[in-house]
């Protein structure tokens, strides 16, 4: 049994207006190409964890195309909301249309053999950058009227966020044979893997792994990440690692 990673797959079989071929060639056909890979690696037995930005549809029933295509492939599912994950409304809503291998996380954990996951979206903060590892480009599905937030709006939602990590990670078990994985949408340390606010929670609460996505047009192979205090930071999105599931391999010991 072993433990996958993809984060940002954006799916649109709901919503086929909204294909990811309008960011540029690297995307046409990608969910095509994520299958391919997927099946090439992952068995019925295994975990993968899908850390937000799931589907492009805005409303639960147009995501159900994209979840079914999820659940149709191997292994057991835990996802967690993205930024664009729109239609992710309640939890209870969300359990009538879930397919039997996807399982959510919020303000909670899932439990999977000697794994437990927990997680939570994060948000933009100031504590670090990417501008020097992102391809800056427009965003063709951006809304122009749509004016920059302001710091403290940003840091506000930051702190939103951090709390439901917080709800997340205080679920854990304290069994120090358990692998603890947090999953969360935006990065929670920088490049040079300085401490966060975000880092620091993970910390205390004993988490082994972090898996995490967001960036985009990322330039090919300068993100290092790595460990630091006893965390693995994973960074995967789709693109990045060329829409190949990441494993996620438990230390000795853990």
């Amino acid at each position: 049994m072993a433990i996958w990673a993809l984060a940002d797959l954006h799916l649109s079989f709901g919503v086929p207006n909204k294909e990811m071929s309008v960011f540029g060639e690297r995307w046409a056909g990608h969910p095509e190409i994520i299958r391919e890979n997927w099946l090439k690696v992952i068995k019925a037995d295994d975990l993968v964890l899908l850390p937000g930005d799931i589907s492009w549809a805005m409303h639960p029933e147009e995501a159900v195309a994209d979840l079914q295509w999820i659940d149709a492939l191997p292994g057991t599912k835990v996802m967690i909301r993205g930024n664009h994950d729109y239609w992710w409304s309640s939890i209870r809503k969300l359990k009538d249309i879930l397919p039997p291998s996807i399982h959510l996380v919020q303000n909670d954990v899932f439990r999977w053999n000697s794994v437990a996951v927990c997680g939570a979206r994060l948000w933009d903060t100031p504590e670090f950058s990417f501008g020097g590892y992102v391809q800056m480009t427009d965003n063709p599905r951006a809304n122009k009227l749509i004016q920059v937030e302001e710091p403290q709006a940003i840091e506000k939602i930051f702190l939103r966020e951090l709390g439901r990590l917080e709800l997340s990670l205080k679920c854990l078990p304290k069994d120090p044979k358990i692998f603890k994985i947090a999953m969360v949408h935006y990065p929670p340390i920088g490049p040079d893997l300085k401490p966060s606010r975000a880092s620091a929670l993970l910390e205390k609460y004993g988490v082994n792994a972090c898996v995490f996505g967001h960036l985009h047009n990322v330039n090919p192979g300068t993100l290092p990440f790595g460990t630091k205090n006893g965390i693995t930071y994973t960074f995967t999105a789709c693109d990045y690692v060329k829409f190949m599931p990441v494993e996620i391999k438990p230390r000795n010991g853990s």
